[in-house]
This record gives structure tokens, sequence and C-alpha cells, in this order.
């Protein structure tokens, strides 16, 4: 998918006129993007609106004028759009109060490279945002945030069109996996194919 520039990024006043309507929209079709994994593990898959949309709201919420400062979330955000035969996710892990997360960022070290697409018989592990993993990574704690891809074959693809899909996690702290439904396997598809064209 080609990258957002600061001519896709509408200014504050146009932003407002458009936000109710384009609000809606984005959580409607993130509906069938965002993925539940056991109790504390939630993965939203990105693309080129996505991420649009998280910058138009970084824009709006630090009431940012200038174009140096838009270029700014412009690099913060683009490579969480995803390039060709690949799918971008982000992972976060959701816990309900401070001991919670004090108990399991610890355990759950690790937790980026542990998530798989399971296609049928086949299994697409996840790799870790080079440039953010260097900066959230640590030995002793995880963050609560992290970036993924899914490198896809054309094999995955096709056997997506055909196979159960599950997204999992096998981590030795944490281990679930929930199927995607149809709208949600179509909605990546739809990714890859947009990636392919771009």
């Amino acid at each position: 998918m080609d990258r957002l520039s600061i001519n896709d990024i509408w200014d504050l006043r146009e932003y407002e006129r458009r936000r109710d309507d384009y609000r809606s929209w984005i959580i409607a079709r993130k509906r069938n993007r965002r993925v539940s994994i056991g109790d504390f593990i939630t993965v939203v898959f990105e693309n080129r609106d996505t991420v649009k949309f998280q910058i138009q709201e970084m824009v709006r919420a630090e009431r940012m004028l200038r174009d140096d400062e838009v270029q700014g979330e412009l690099d913060a955000y683009n490579p969480l759009i995803p390039g060709n035969n690949e799918l971008s996710a982000t992972l976060f892990l959701e816990f309900s109060g401070e001991i919670p997360m004090r108990e399991w960022l610890p355990k759950l070290v690790g937790i980026e490279k542990a998530v798989q697409l399971q296609i049928g018989d086949r299994v697409v592990p996840c790799r870790p945002e080079q440039e953010h993993e260097d900066m959230l990574t640590r030995s002793d704690v995880t963050s609560s945030v992290h970036y993924i891809r899914f490198p896809m074959e054309s094999e995955d693809v096709a056997a997506m069109r055909e196979s159960t899909v599950v997204l999992a996690v096998d981590h030795p702290a944490y281990k679930a996996g929930a199927p995607l439904t149809a709208e949600m396997v179509e909605e990546l598809l739809n990714d890859l194919e947009d990636g392919a064209h771009s």
C-alpha cells in the first residue's frame, strides 16, 4: 500500500468538518479488523485508512499546524502500513488495572514474536516491526503495545480463501487462539490485494 504523504492529511478545520462521519466509518471498518485473543490480548490489523485516522487524531489532539509537525507523525505511523505481500497489525496487552499489568508484563517478554496466523495446516509466524522492536523491547518486561507483521506467501493467500483462519498466540505464559470471521478474512484479503497493486 502507498505510504501517506502530507497532502493526504486534512488540516484542522477540514478534519473537524469531516470528523464525525469519518470516525463512524473507521469504527465500522475496525470491527472486522479487531481480534481478541484470550483474556489480555487484542490485535488490530492496520491499513492505510486506520493509519490515516490515527495520524488525523494525533494532529487534532496536539493542534498541529505546521507541516514539519505533521511530517513527524507521518514518519512515526507510516511504517504501520503493510507493504507488498504482508499484513500489519498492532498488538495490545490490555489489563484491567495496575496489579495485573505489573504481574503480566514481565511474564510476557517476547510476546511480539509469539503471534501466528494458522491458515488450515499452514502457519505464518509474525515478525516484529524492527524499528519499533528496537525501541520497545527489554529483557525484563515487555511493552503493552507492539507492532507486528505477517509476511505472506502466495500459497498462504490462496489458503485463506479456502481454509479456517485462526489468529493464535503461542507463548510459554500465554496460549490462546481466535478464529477469524469470513468478514475479517475478506478485509485482510483486500489489504493484500491493495498491497499488490500499490
